[in-house]
């Protein structure tokens, strides 16, 4: 068990529960965080579980695969380097108290 922290575009921070190999949209899901809305459940194609990834953080991440870049230009908030699609990241000890802000708009 570990954690991450959501970061709302408000600046409210919600610090939820995490198990090996959940995707950070599963974490956000089970653990109520709002603005997550992931519409097509994880499938990698809808971009509304869109979250940019604390810089501290995104070297630790595997690189963006070329569908998940495709997703990412459709974002309804501008993706920037920091831009992952939360159903593609897993979580594991690597990551724990990893740090995301979920945009204001999916």
């Amino acid at each position: 068990m570990g954690h991450v922290v959501f970061i709302r575009a408000d600046g409210t921070k919600t610090d939820a529960t995490a198990e090996d190999g959940q995707s950070l949209m599963q974490v956000a899901r089970a653990n109520l965080v709002p603005g997550i809305q992931a519409e097509c459940g994880g499938e990698l194609s809808c971009a509304t579980c869109h979250v940019f990834v604390d810089e501290r953080w995104v070297s630790l991440l595997p690189p963006r695969s070329e569908e998940e870049e495709d997703m990412l230009e459709v974002a309804a908030a501008e993706p920037t380097e920091c831009s992952r699609l939360s159903c593609q990241v897993k979580f594991s000890s690597d990551i724990d108290g990893i740090v995301v802000t979920v945009p204001d708009v999916q």
